[in-house]
Protein backbone atom coordinates (compact mmCIF):
# COMPACT_ATOMS: atom_id res chain seq x y z
CA UNK A 1 0.00 0.00 0.00
CA UNK A 2 2.81 2.53 0.76
CA UNK A 3 4.39 1.77 -2.47
CA UNK A 4 0.80 1.98 -4.33
CA UNK A 5 0.98 5.54 -2.91
CA UNK A 6 4.31 6.58 -3.49
CA UNK A 7 3.81 5.60 -7.06
CA UNK A 8 0.78 6.98 -7.20
CA UNK A 9 0.73 9.78 -9.97
CA UNK A 10 -1.97 12.29 -8.33
CA UNK A 11 0.31 12.17 -5.13
CA UNK A 12 3.34 12.98 -6.77
CA UNK A 13 1.42 16.10 -8.79
CA UNK A 14 0.34 16.97 -5.01
CA UNK A 15 4.16 17.00 -3.87
CA UNK A 16 5.09 18.85 -6.64
CA UNK A 17 2.78 21.77 -6.60
CA UNK A 18 2.42 21.90 -3.07
CA UNK A 19 -0.68 19.87 -2.40
CA UNK A 20 -4.12 20.93 -2.23
CA UNK A 21 -4.08 20.45 1.68
CA UNK A 22 -0.92 22.56 2.34
CA UNK A 23 -0.91 25.08 -0.42
CA UNK A 24 -4.62 26.53 0.26
CA UNK A 25 -3.87 27.48 3.51
CA UNK A 26 -0.56 28.97 2.25
CA UNK A 27 -2.17 30.72 -0.14
CA UNK A 28 -4.82 31.94 2.20
CA UNK A 29 -2.50 33.09 4.68
CA UNK A 30 -0.58 35.06 1.77
CA UNK A 31 -3.39 36.55 0.30
CA UNK A 32 -4.64 38.02 4.22
CA UNK A 33 -1.00 39.00 4.68
CA UNK A 34 -1.52 41.36 1.79
CA UNK A 35 -4.96 42.70 2.44
CA UNK A 36 -3.74 44.10 6.23
CA UNK A 37 -0.24 44.99 6.29
CA UNK A 38 1.88 45.22 9.51
CA UNK A 39 1.31 48.94 10.31
CA UNK A 40 4.25 51.42 10.59
CA UNK A 41 5.15 53.90 13.58
CA UNK A 42 3.71 56.94 13.66
CA UNK A 43 6.41 60.35 14.31
CA UNK A 44 4.87 62.07 17.25
CA UNK A 45 5.39 63.49 21.04
CA UNK A 46 5.99 61.62 24.00
CA UNK A 47 4.18 62.10 27.34
CA UNK A 48 7.25 63.85 28.49
CA UNK A 49 8.23 66.45 25.53
CA UNK A 50 4.30 67.73 26.43
CA UNK A 51 4.77 68.54 29.67
CA UNK A 52 8.42 70.22 29.01
CA UNK A 53 6.65 72.29 26.23
CA UNK A 54 3.33 73.56 28.86
CA UNK A 55 6.70 74.22 31.50
CA UNK A 56 8.24 76.63 29.14
CA UNK A 57 4.92 78.16 27.84
CA UNK A 58 3.88 79.00 31.31
CA UNK A 59 7.35 80.64 32.46
CA UNK A 60 7.41 82.80 29.48
CA UNK A 61 3.83 83.79 30.18
CA UNK A 62 4.74 84.46 33.80
CA UNK A 63 7.87 86.50 32.45
CA UNK A 64 5.49 88.31 30.38
CA UNK A 65 2.73 88.77 32.93
CA UNK A 66 5.14 90.14 35.24
CA UNK A 67 6.79 92.73 32.48
CA UNK A 68 3.47 94.03 31.73
CA UNK A 69 2.10 94.56 35.59
CA UNK A 70 5.34 96.64 36.29
CA UNK A 71 5.41 98.86 33.03
CA UNK A 72 1.59 98.89 32.16
CA UNK A 73 0.59 101.91 35.33
CA UNK A 74 3.32 104.04 33.74
CA UNK A 75 2.47 103.83 30.39
CA UNK A 76 -1.06 104.25 30.84
CA UNK A 77 -0.28 107.82 33.32
CA UNK A 78 1.55 108.47 30.25
CA UNK A 79 -0.73 108.25 27.93
CA UNK A 80 -3.45 110.30 29.96
CA UNK A 81 -1.09 113.01 30.35
CA UNK A 82 -0.63 113.36 26.82
CA UNK A 83 -3.86 113.13 26.21
CA UNK A 84 -4.79 116.02 28.66
CA UNK A 85 -2.33 117.81 27.13
CA UNK A 86 -3.72 117.72 23.82
CA UNK A 87 -7.28 119.07 25.11
CA UNK A 88 -5.52 121.27 27.17
CA UNK A 89 -3.85 122.64 23.74
CA UNK A 90 -7.20 122.10 21.76
CA UNK A 91 -9.42 124.61 24.18
CA UNK A 92 -6.50 127.14 24.50
CA UNK A 93 -6.71 127.24 20.99
CA UNK A 94 -10.67 127.76 20.65
CA UNK A 95 -11.05 130.34 23.07
CA UNK A 96 -7.86 131.78 21.70
CA UNK A 97 -9.33 132.07 18.31
CA UNK A 98 -12.79 133.36 19.26
CA UNK A 99 -11.22 136.40 22.03
CA UNK A 100 -8.82 137.61 18.85
CA UNK A 101 -12.43 138.02 17.13
CA UNK A 102 -14.01 140.06 19.68
CA UNK A 103 -16.20 143.00 17.64
CA UNK A 104 -16.44 146.69 18.96
CA UNK A 105 -20.55 146.15 19.49
CA UNK A 106 -22.68 148.18 21.84
CA UNK A 107 -24.60 146.10 23.97
CA UNK A 108 -28.27 147.42 22.82
CA UNK A 109 -29.01 150.60 20.58
CA UNK A 110 -28.69 153.29 22.98
CA UNK A 111 -24.88 152.14 24.31
CA UNK A 112 -21.59 153.21 23.43
CA UNK A 113 -19.44 151.08 24.89
CA UNK A 114 -18.70 147.69 23.77
CA UNK A 115 -20.38 145.15 25.13
CA UNK A 116 -17.14 143.41 26.52
CA UNK A 117 -17.46 142.22 30.28
CA UNK A 118 -13.99 140.43 31.70
CA UNK A 119 -13.69 139.18 34.94
CA UNK A 120 -11.02 136.98 36.45
CA UNK A 121 -12.69 133.46 35.76
CA UNK A 122 -15.00 134.36 33.15
CA UNK A 123 -15.72 136.74 29.88
CA UNK A 124 -18.48 137.59 27.57
CA UNK A 125 -17.71 139.46 24.23
CA UNK A 126 -19.06 139.61 20.74
CA UNK A 127 -18.16 137.99 17.82
CA UNK A 128 -18.29 136.93 14.39
CA UNK A 129 -20.57 133.64 14.12
CA UNK A 130 -18.58 131.11 12.83
CA UNK A 131 -19.36 127.12 12.93
CA UNK A 132 -21.30 124.43 11.11
CA UNK A 133 -24.28 125.32 12.06
CA UNK A 134 -24.16 129.11 13.32
CA UNK A 135 -26.37 131.46 11.06
CA UNK A 136 -24.60 134.56 9.66
CA UNK A 137 -24.26 137.78 11.76
CA UNK A 138 -22.87 138.22 15.09
CA UNK A 139 -22.82 136.11 18.16
CA UNK A 140 -22.31 136.79 21.82
CA UNK A 141 -19.65 134.28 23.49
CA UNK A 142 -19.61 133.33 26.65
CA UNK A 143 -16.76 131.31 28.92
CA UNK A 144 -17.16 130.71 32.37
CA UNK A 145 -17.15 127.99 34.59
CA UNK A 146 -19.89 125.26 34.83
CA UNK A 147 -20.22 122.16 36.58
CA UNK A 148 -16.54 122.63 38.18
CA UNK A 149 -15.07 122.93 34.28
CA UNK A 150 -14.92 125.82 32.06
CA UNK A 151 -17.58 125.95 29.28
CA UNK A 152 -18.50 128.37 26.40
CA UNK A 153 -21.89 129.18 25.46
CA UNK A 154 -23.14 131.54 22.76
CA UNK A 155 -26.58 133.21 21.87
CA UNK A 156 -27.23 135.08 18.74
CA UNK A 157 -26.76 139.12 18.83
CA UNK A 158 -29.57 141.09 17.45
CA UNK A 159 -30.10 145.50 18.13
CA UNK A 160 -31.98 145.41 21.50
CA UNK A 161 -33.20 148.15 23.72
CA UNK A 162 -31.25 149.09 26.74
CA UNK A 163 -33.64 147.37 28.81
CA UNK A 164 -34.07 143.82 26.97
CA UNK A 165 -31.23 142.61 28.49
CA UNK A 166 -29.20 139.75 27.36
CA UNK A 167 -30.49 136.83 25.09
CA UNK A 168 -30.99 133.32 26.44
CA UNK A 169 -27.36 131.26 26.30
CA UNK A 170 -27.88 127.90 24.36
CA UNK A 171 -25.96 125.12 26.17
CA UNK A 172 -22.65 125.41 27.14
CA UNK A 173 -19.82 123.45 25.23
CA UNK A 174 -17.00 122.00 28.00
CA UNK A 175 -13.79 122.80 27.28
CA UNK A 176 -12.10 122.35 30.19
CA UNK A 177 -12.40 119.58 32.76
CA UNK A 178 -13.42 120.03 36.75
CA UNK A 179 -9.43 118.84 36.74
CA UNK A 180 -8.08 122.73 35.85
CA UNK A 181 -8.85 126.57 36.75
CA UNK A 182 -8.52 129.41 34.37
CA UNK A 183 -7.77 132.44 34.80
CA UNK A 184 -8.29 135.66 32.75
CA UNK A 185 -6.39 138.62 32.94
CA UNK A 186 -6.53 141.90 30.57
CA UNK A 187 -4.45 144.81 29.38
CA UNK A 188 -5.49 147.87 27.85
CA UNK A 189 -3.11 150.46 25.66
CA UNK A 190 -0.82 151.24 28.73
CA UNK A 191 -0.03 147.01 28.83
CA UNK A 192 -0.78 146.95 32.43
CA UNK A 193 -2.40 143.47 33.10
CA UNK A 194 -5.54 143.82 35.37
CA UNK A 195 -8.08 141.44 36.37
CA UNK A 196 -11.05 142.80 34.75
CA UNK A 197 -12.47 145.08 32.51
CA UNK A 198 -15.85 145.84 32.63
CA UNK A 199 -17.74 149.35 31.80
CA UNK A 200 -14.75 150.24 29.66
CA UNK A 201 -14.71 152.62 26.23
CA UNK A 202 -12.33 150.53 24.67
CA UNK A 203 -11.63 147.05 24.01
CA UNK A 204 -8.93 144.85 25.73
CA UNK A 205 -5.78 145.11 23.58
CA UNK A 206 -4.82 141.62 24.71
CA UNK A 207 -6.11 139.14 26.94
CA UNK A 208 -3.92 136.57 28.76
CA UNK A 209 -5.31 132.81 29.33
CA UNK A 210 -3.22 131.10 32.55
CA UNK A 211 -4.14 127.28 32.89
CA UNK A 212 -3.82 125.87 36.33
CA UNK A 213 -4.09 122.67 37.83
CA UNK A 214 -7.28 122.84 40.23
CA UNK A 215 -5.56 120.43 43.01
CA UNK A 216 -2.28 122.32 42.99
CA UNK A 217 -2.02 125.65 41.40
CA UNK A 218 0.36 124.88 39.42
CA UNK A 219 0.32 127.39 36.09
CA UNK A 220 0.96 125.09 32.63
CA UNK A 221 3.20 125.30 29.63
CA UNK A 222 -0.27 125.81 27.68
CA UNK A 223 -1.20 129.18 29.06
CA UNK A 224 -1.18 131.87 26.67
CA UNK A 225 -1.87 135.52 26.03
CA UNK A 226 -3.82 136.76 22.71
CA UNK A 227 -4.02 140.26 21.17
CA UNK A 228 -7.48 141.57 19.89
CA UNK A 229 -7.34 142.25 16.48
CA UNK A 230 -10.59 145.06 16.44
CA UNK A 231 -8.98 148.05 18.77
CA UNK A 232 -12.14 150.91 17.66
CA UNK A 233 -15.63 150.77 16.73
CA UNK A 234 -16.40 150.50 12.71
CA UNK A 235 -17.63 153.98 12.98
CA UNK A 236 -14.25 155.10 13.30
CA UNK A 237 -14.25 154.36 9.56
CA UNK A 238 -16.18 157.85 8.71
CA UNK A 239 -15.60 159.67 11.71
CA UNK A 240 -12.15 159.44 13.46
CA UNK A 241 -12.90 162.46 15.60
CA UNK A 242 -14.71 160.72 18.59
CA UNK A 243 -12.62 160.09 21.50
CA UNK A 244 -13.11 156.58 20.99
CA UNK A 245 -11.52 156.63 17.83
CA UNK A 246 -8.32 158.46 19.11
CA UNK A 247 -5.10 156.52 17.94
CA UNK A 248 -3.08 155.32 20.38
CA UNK A 249 0.43 157.37 21.60
CA UNK A 250 3.69 155.71 21.20
CA UNK A 251 5.08 152.85 23.41
CA UNK A 252 7.29 155.20 25.16
CA UNK A 253 4.95 157.78 26.13
CA UNK A 254 2.07 155.13 26.91
CA UNK A 255 4.71 153.54 29.22
CA UNK A 256 5.85 156.75 30.86
CA UNK A 257 1.95 158.15 31.60
CA UNK A 258 0.88 154.59 33.11
CA UNK A 259 4.22 153.67 35.29
CA UNK A 260 3.31 154.91 38.60
CA UNK A 261 0.06 153.32 38.35
CA UNK A 262 1.72 149.97 37.02
CA UNK A 263 4.56 150.45 40.00
CA UNK A 264 1.83 150.72 42.84
CA UNK A 265 -0.30 148.47 41.57
CA UNK A 266 2.51 145.48 41.74
CA UNK A 267 0.87 144.01 38.23
CA UNK A 268 3.09 143.27 35.53
CA UNK A 269 2.63 145.00 31.84
CA UNK A 270 1.65 143.49 28.70
CA UNK A 271 4.56 142.70 25.80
Amino acid sequence: MGAARRGDPRARALRRHGGAGDGAPRAGGRRMSRAFPKRAATAGFSLIEVLVALTLTGLVLSALAMVTGKWLPNWQRGLARVEASELIALAVDRMAADLAAAEFVPANLSAKRPLFVGTSSSVLFVRTALGPNAKPGLEIVQLAETGGGLGRSAATFAPRPADAGLPPFGAPVPLLGAAYRVSFSYAGRDGVWRDGWIDADTLPRAVRLVIREARTGRALDASSAVVIRAEVPAVCVTDETRPVCTRPRPAGAGQEAGQGAGDASGEGRAP
